[in-house]
């Protein structure tokens, strides 16, 4: 007799028979990680549906998959690449225009489908926490783009949650580009018409010069719209323009970025708002224009000759099961003596924080709860009035942490299965005391370059171009995942030939990125490397300290203008002279002593505290690389 489906069960199918439905793709591959909601080499991955499924859970999950699923009926890669912008700035903002379009193409068709939207947009903004922005330093111009070109094309009214975003920015924008806002409420059903008014709109807000140069297709043209000037383009001005793609806003992301991308699709709204510094108010100190020779931009003397081979993987995809639960079991059995020594210690760290996480009581109040140790009072003198106690709010922050794990050769044997184990140990540790965890490795996909190396040479070698490697970050466990799910894949840091070269400015800047667009108030990114970054092909074509020199700037930049708080580990090697916060070890056997060390400083009351002024703007400017 067949087993009988439960409810979640039931649920799972009929959603994954919709979202085919919807996608137009009878064998679309639909299925259900920690990592959803995302579009991944024509898959899609959503989120496990609770056990206990509510209305509104139920409705969330289908606005994230219909989502996905208009993305695949109705927008073409091609035609989105061909006429993306190159500047940051204009990226996120053609990127959200598009995202909205593609949106309204089947919200406007089905009225089932545009409920399914909307509550996910909203629990979007809500994890964004857009109701806690009030001014254009946080509040994001994609996003609130984005909002009003949803207004525009779809008729329906901005969440509550995002109003206060949007009310921010709608007057300039409406100021600016209402004429180009409304051109595209006719061109929804035509892709490259839509991006091509889309291209209007950021000129009308000022950034044509993040533009580019305008497409050639001669069928691309919008009638009765003369074809806009191609500007000049020289050898400087094209290496700027490369320059300036670096950064990626997080509705700039491509859709092959999509694909190698593990973060929620909440992450793809973000961008940075572009503001007069004139216009600050009063009191406040006006914010300098985003140029490109901001010196506080670790980036600015850096970049990479290409990213188009560069991922970012689950750890889960890079083996089959089979060999995971392998390498995890070949993990245990290495590293079972040295478990109970690290367990100890985790479980220290463990009572540290439940004890920071007690509650404490006020007592002989006047109202409250009823105090009933105190009842004997009555006993003895029946005219004492009822003693009552109210319980005080602890003052423990939200709190995430980041392991950031150098998966270079250099830490192949015995230092990569201690740090393995130690982040498995703290996650488990951290994620009873309800504090998030996201174990992260970095590496590169070849030694001694791989295809940006051959697409230099097929360049004809020209002269410094930044870093010819192609880089591989590794999500082992992401901070929503529980670590039940994720822990066969640290074993994944057994598999021979993974661990390759390392490029350690880059790595910081992706965690830290990850970090920032976390909810949680307090947020801790701890590094774990054994060397210098090295990297053979990159050192050959560019200074012999062009690696260490970035290194030193996305260092010094997170340290003194985010407020992420920044810890390093060196295992044999020296990092205190780089980092502000940090230790070295001589054996690897001392890991699992000084991380949960070092989180116990983080965690006391007297640590020093993070940098108590930043520039928002200018860290989500640097953080996208």
């Amino acid at each position: 007799m067949a087993q009988k489906e439960t409810p979640t069960e039931l649920f799972k199918r009929a959603l994954a028979q919709s979202t085919r439905a919807l996608a137009e793709a009878e064998e679309l591959e639909i299925t259900f990680g920690a990592e959803g909601p995302r579009l991944s080499q024509g898959r899609i991955v959503l989120p496990h549906p609770p056990r206990n499924l509510s209305d509104a859970e139920a409705e969330r999950l289908r606005g994230q998959a219909d989502g996905l699923a208009l993305k695949l009926a109705y927008h073409d890669d091609a035609k989105h690449a061909a006429m993306r912008p190159e500047g940051d700035r204009a990226r996120a903002l053609y990127d959200a225009a598009e995202d909205m379009r593609v949106q309204a193409l089947g919200g406007n068709a089905m009225k089932g489908v545009e409920g399914n939207l909307t509550a996910a947009l909203i629990e979007k903004c809500e994890k964004r926490g857009f109701a806690r922005m009030e001014d254009r330093q946080t509040a994001p111009l994609a996003d609130a783009l984005g909002l009003i070109v949803r207004e525009r094309l779809t008729g329906l009214p901005t969440p509550e949650v995002a109003k206060g975003v949007v009310d921010l920015w709608r007057d300039e924008i409406e100021a600016k580009a209402g004429k180009a806002l409304d051109k595209l409420t006719g061109l929804v059903d035509d892709q490259r018409l839509f991006a091509l008014a889309a291209r209007d709109l950021i000129r009308d807000l000022e950034l044509g010069d993040e533009l580019g140069g305008e497409p050639t297709e001669d069928d691309s043209t919008p009638p009765d719209e003369p074809p806009p000037p191609e500007p000049p383009q020289d050898d400087g001005a094209q290496e700027e323009g490369q320059d300036q793609t670096m950064m990626e806003a997080e509705t700039g992301e491509s859709d092959s970025d999509l694909n190698e991308s593990t973060e929620p699709v909440e992450m793809d709204m973000e961008s940075d708002p572009d503001e007069d510094a004139d216009t600050a108010e009063d009191g406040e100190r006006p914010m300098r224009p985003r140029q490109r020779d901001d010196s506080n931009d670790p980036n600015l003397h850096y970049k990479a000759f290409t990213r188009a081979h560069d991922e970012v993987i689950m750890a889960e995809t890079l083996c089959d099961p089979e060999e995971l639960a392998r390498l995890r079991s070949y993990l245990d059995q290495q590293l079972k003596p040295l478990q109970s020594v690290v367990g100890r210690l985790a479980n220290r760290l463990q009572r540290l924080l439940l004890a920071k996480q007690n509650r404490t009581w006020t007592f002989d109040l006047e109202e409250g709860l009823l105090d009933t140790a105190r009842l004997t009072r009555v006993v003895i003198d029946p005219t004492a009035p009822l003693s009552f106690k109210e319980e005080e709010d602890t003052d423990f922050k939200d709190t995430v942490v980041t392991l950031l794990l150098d998966n270079s050769g250099s830490m192949r044997g015995r230092p990569i299965m201690v740090a393995a184990l130690c982040a498995d140990i703290l996650a488990r540790t951290l994620e009873r005391c309800g504090v998030k965890v996201e174990i992260l490795g970095f590496t590169t996909r070849a030694w001694k370059g791989g295809m940006a190396k051959e697409d230099w040479l097929k360049a004809g070698r020209p002269t410094h171009p930044g870093r010819l490697n192609d880089l591989r970050h590794v999500i082992y466990k992401s901070a929503d995942a529980p670590w039940r799910r994720a822990r066969r894949n640290l074993g994944l840091m057994m598999r021979e030939g993974l661990l390759k070269e390392n490029i350690d400015g880059e790595a910081l800047m992706w965690a830290h990125e990850r970090l920032i667009g976390r909810p949680e108030q307090r947020r801790i990114l701890m590094v774990i490397s054994d060397g210098a970054p090295v990297d053979d092909s990159t050192l050959s074509a560019n200074p012999g300290n062009y690696l260490e020199k970035h290194l030193r700037q996305v260092i010094q930049w997170i340290e003194t203008r985010s407020p992420v708080e920044l810890i390093a580990i060196g295992i044999g090697h020296d990092v205190t002279r780089w980092y502000r916060r940090a230790v070295t070890i001589v054996d690897a056997e001392q890991l699992g002593g000084v991380m949960t060390e070092k989180l116990a400083e983080l965690f006391d009351d007297n640590a020093s505290a993070p940098p108590a002024a930043y520039d928002m703007r200018a860290m989500r400017k640097a953080v996208r690389a």
